[in-house]
């Protein structure tokens, strides 16, 4: 369970760009009842830029949405509507605006995390999955002083499909040494494609095979966050050798991205059940860190036939956690492996990722 923090957690103000679209809103509901993130300041594309926010989105949360929330007057997003309201803003913006915008706050010093595609692969950006590379945000001085900054920093969490593949990919490896190849078949929740997101007429008893831009995705992002940090933590490694191959599907699910998993190690291969224990005794660095919004249990193994499901396991540990079933061997031996997981692609997959992230840049010093 996640370990209590002796470090003093002080209070911090935040805003949400791209706060009408599904990331910004989940972001919302999820800093709602933070501990000790308030919500500030809300960002979105000109049209709504003056509104009241309750009149400039179209809320589709399951709860009410919050009175002082819908109060807040929707800024423009730019830096300078942000900078006296804010110690650091959380980014949901689609791709084709994000680059810029979020570039203008790291210039302007004010630190960013990123749910968006844009410089997940930058060199001097980490990207950072909570439950699996927290280290990797020790980049943060060097980028700093790449970019003569004091405070401001750049952050991104990673693809939703890529996110609740890496976590038991990480529980493997620390245990059993490096993957050799990795393939899989996600299957992937409408929720991931955004507001108004896939037709119905296009989702409803069918699944479509393939994701623009997201098979691509897999191998790049997983060897980034599966790297190292080194050189006196001013550079990031990729994990070499693992190859990673899939096919990303879009299913008519709300929520909740399942992965079909089948690995190969490059050394020799634990039995299902090491390979069950690893992943149920992973103690993530989140746990270890005492994030407050960090799951009691980052991957939970399940030994019914029929689990995991997006619509009974998406949830577990409010949707941070990363559950597992299936676990069993390949029998001809091109793979060693295979399991399914199942993993909330806008909690520990988007919103919820970044705010874990966020968290950790506190404990750690850097915000």
């Amino acid at each position: 369970m996640p370990v209590e923090s002796s470090k003093p957690f002080p209070k911090k103000r935040c805003g949400v760009l791209g706060a009408t679209g599904s990331v910004g809103q989940r972001f919302i509901l999820l800093l709602n009842d933070h501990p000790h993130f308030t919500l500030t300041a809300v960002g979105a594309s000109p049209r709504s830029a003056g509104k009241k926010f309750s009149a400039a989105a179209s809320w589709k949360q399951g709860i009410k949405l919050p009175e002082r929330i819908g109060a807040l007057v929707v800024k423009s997003c730019t830096p300078e509507e942000f900078k006296d309201e804010v110690d650091f803003v959380f980014s949901g913006l689609d791709s084709d605006v994000a680059g810029e915008t979020e570039l203008a706050f790291l210039q302007a010093d004010i630190p960013v995390f990123s749910n968006s595609k844009n410089y997940r692969l930058d060199p001097l950006v980490p990207l950072v999955v909570p439950t699996v590379n927290l280290n990797h945000l020790d980049l943060i001085p060097h980028q700093r002083r790449y970019h003569n900054l004091k405070q401001g920093f750049q952050v991104c969490n990673s693809n939703c499909a890529v996110i609740g593949m890496v976590v038991p990919f990480r529980a493997l490896m620390d245990k059993f040494g490096p993957l050799e190849r990795a393939s899989m078949i996600t299957e992937q929740a409408v929720s991931g494609a955004g507001y108004p997101g896939v037709s119905s007429l296009d989702i409803f008893d069918n699944i479509v095979p393939y994701i623009k831009g997201e098979e691509e995705k897999l191998g790049a992002e997983s060897r980034k966050i599966l790297g190292s940090i080194q050189d006196e933590n001013t550079k990031l490694s990729d994990a070499e050798g693992l190859l990673v191959d899939g096919t990303c599907t879009r299913v008519p699910v709300i929520d909740g991205h399942t992965h079909i998993v089948s690995l190969k190690f490059a050394k020799s291969a634990p039995s299902v059940e090491e390979a069950k224990e690893a992943l149920r005794s992973y103690v993530s660095d989140a746990q270890e860190l005492g994030c407050p919004s960090a799951p009691e249990i980052s991957i939970e193994v399940m030994e019914e036939d029929d689990r995991p499901q997006p619509r009974l396991d998406k949830d577990k540990g409010k949707g941070y956690t990363v559950s597992v079933g299936r676990v069993r061997k390949v029998e001809n031996g091109a793979y060693d492996l295979k399991y399914v997981a199942v993993s909330h692609n806008l909690v520990i997959g988007a919103a919820g990722g970044s705010i874990l992230n966020a968290e950790a840049a506190v404990l750690k010093g850097y915000l």
